[in-house]
């Protein structure tokens, strides 16, 4: 069982090299709730994070530190991490559901 996993593990590290595999996983990551810290850091170490800050323009030790969850990386760097994605962060309005009774909120 422990070798399944392992394989399993071993190709999407190998999938997630590939740009348009990458920017397809970050988003149905973050459409399932996973935080994008989390994401982007799969995706970094799977196609190697000196690599990566090097194309990003950033020392190794910062894109660690702002991919670790325990820190609050700026907007700034994190759309300068997703850009080699085609991807930026953004708001987007929630559309919202028809209003219901006070009654269905207490229930």
């Amino acid at each position: 069982m422990a070798r399944r996993h392992e394989d399993w593990n071993v190709g999407l590290a190998e999938d997630l090299r590939d740009r348009e595999f990458a920017r397809e996983f970050l988003l149905g990551a973050i459409d399932e709730g996973v935080p994008l810290q989390v994401a982007l850091a799969k995706v970094v170490r799977a196609m190697g994070v000196k690599e990566f800050a090097a194309k990003v323009g950033m020392a190794s030790p910062n894109l660690v530190r702002a991919l670790n969850p325990r820190h609050n990386p700026t907007q700034d760097t994190l759309n300068r991490l997703l850009k080699p994605f085609r991807l930026k962060l953004s708001l987007a309005p929630i559309s919202e559901r028809p209003k219901r009774g006070h009654a269905a909120l207490s229930s």
